[in-house]
């Protein structure tokens, strides 16, 4: 879930690692400033209306309220979902939570961001960060320190456990800490995260064979014994497993002569990283990101997966090869305007990731949050990469003319697009009304008789990752087109 820094002396790298990704703090300065360009696209389920305006509600086909069930494949998103970068999904309920990298040059404070979706991940919201700064002793112990990389958060008995590193790019001098909280709820009284301290620094001493793990990236998972383990490390020797003390979180006494090398490329600059261990049906799957991350248009981050009946390992491919040793299925690559995909997590079932989004004109290639409901096929992780721009190919009608107005529109894409119905006065501006994922290729909006007035005009609006389509404006109770 974080990303190999970049390397800026041939003495903070291993012989023949790369020179690393090309993602530099020149191309991510003033992200904030990027931010407000963009404007971050809000579109919230409950927007406020023109005056005299009563809510409309988004409805299925069969003209009851619209399926909330979660498809398999891709999840199209709305709302604010940049720059999220690798992301660590919580799913309770239709409440989601994504925690993210901080921005760079310390802007917000460099800390842990926070980004809730109330609509089971459909429209989100940025929500702020952990801290407003970067804790001191941090500082002390990573000078030059620029943001806080590669959250994960895990939940027991009523403690939230999030994990973050620090280093710098280019250095395995790093460090992963935790910070404890008893609500993910902002608007809590009770809401805040305590500083824990530091759970592992690199260099690592005293790992098998003289070997060491770059601080960073750590997953956290619970066995069927409950012991609690945390999956850690990028490039370097790859990914590590370390049995952790519970429920401090810290790790166990000596925990260097029991941890374990999971997965290991063997090949130059060894990239992989971003470990994420998840239970299912009685395996335990890694999930790491392959390749080079952090590069925009030129990332070739992918996601991989090996699975083990033991949290420890061996962790075998579909085609039986062990990942300490090279073996990984690749689940996930670049496809349509998704460029890079990796920095993952794994909750309830959903793949959470960062792409660079290749049709973004304003920051090209702005790293946004992606997600996919995972399929299981033969006791595999089984994502959709169909590529299919969202579209519009039945315009809105009014399909109980004489009454209060349902509108109705034929929508096609894959990932099954977000439809956005918007209300305007003047047919200049337009407002969000109602946000819904869409599941059987109709979107439709129910509109009360007394906002059914003048020449207001309703129109839909459909994206998903590889595009976005605006119908014609609808007047309800007139031909479509009018405005």
């Amino acid at each position: 879930m974080g990303e190999q820094p970049m390397q800026t002396s041939d003495t903070t790298r291993p012989a023949g690692a790369p020179a690393g990704p090309t993602w530099t703090r020149r191309r991510l300065a003033g992200v904030t400033a990027a931010v407000a360009a963009v404007g971050l696209a809000v579109s919230g389920t409950a927007a406020a209306l023109p005056s005299g305006t009563a809510p409309a509600t988004a409805l299925g086909s069969d003209g009851r309220p619209a399926d909330t069930t979660l498809p398999t494949g891709g999840l199209s998103v709305t709302g604010e979902t940049s720059p999220i970068h690798d992301p660590a999904l919580v799913v309770e309920g239709d409440t989601w939570h994504v925690f993210s990298t901080g921005l760079v040059n310390r802007e917000n404070g460099g800390t842990v961001q926070h980004w809730i979706s109330r609509d089971a991940g459909v429209s989100w919201e940025y929500v702020g960060t952990i801290w407003p700064e970067i804790p001191t002793w941090i500082d002390e112990r990573i000078p030059g320190l620029d943001n806080l990389w590669a959250p994960e958060v895990h939940e027991d008995d009523g403690t939230y456990y999030l994990y973050y590193s620090a280093s710098t790019f280019g250095s395995s001098t790093s460090l992963t800490a935790l910070a404890t909280a008893t609500t993910l709820d902002p608007e809590d009284p009770d809401y805040g995260w305590t500083d824990q301290g530091e759970v592992v620094s690199s260099p690592v001493v005293g790992l098998p064979d003289g070997k060491t793990f770059n601080a960073i990236d750590a997953g956290i998972v619970e066995d069927a014994d409950g012991t609690h383990w945390m999956a850690i490390g990028s490039y370097w020797y790859g990914i590590w497993l370390v049995e952790l003390d519970w429920p401090s979180g810290k790790p166990v006494e000596n925990w260097q002569e029991s941890a374990v090398n999971l997965a290991d490329r063997f090949v130059p600059g060894n990239p992989i990283e971003a470990p994420y261990i998840y239970e299912h049906d009685g395996w335990y799957y890694l999930f790491v990101s392959f390749d080079a991350c952090c590069a925009g248009g030129d990332s070739t981050y992918k996601v991989a997966v090996g699975r083990s009946r033991d949290v420890t390992g061996p962790y075998l491919d579909q085609d039986g090869r062990d990942m300490f040793g090279g073996g990984g299925t690749v689940i996930l690559e670049e496809h349509g305007a998704m460029v890079g995909p990796g920095g993952q997590s794994v909750a309830d079932g959903v793949l959470a990731f960062h792409y660079y989004d290749a049709l973004n004109e304003e920051v090209p290639y702005f790293p946004t949050l992606g997600l996919q409901r995972l399929a299981w096929v033969d006791g595999w992780p089984v994502v959709d990469q169909t590529v299919e721009p969202a579209a519009v190919v039945g315009q809105p009608q009014d399909t109980q003319p004489g009454r209060a107005a349902v509108l109705e529109a034929e929508v096609t894409g894959t990932p099954a697009p977000v439809a956005r119905w918007q209300v305007s006065d003047d047919g200049a501006t337009w407002t969000d009304v109602t946000v819904e994922r869409v599941h059987d290729g109709t979107t439709t909006l129910r509109v009360p008789t007394r906002d059914v007035v003048g020449d207001r005009s309703w129109r839909v609006v459909v994206e998903n990752p590889h595009g976005t389509a605006t119908s014609e404006p609808v007047t309800p109770w007139g031909p479509p087109g009018r405005s």
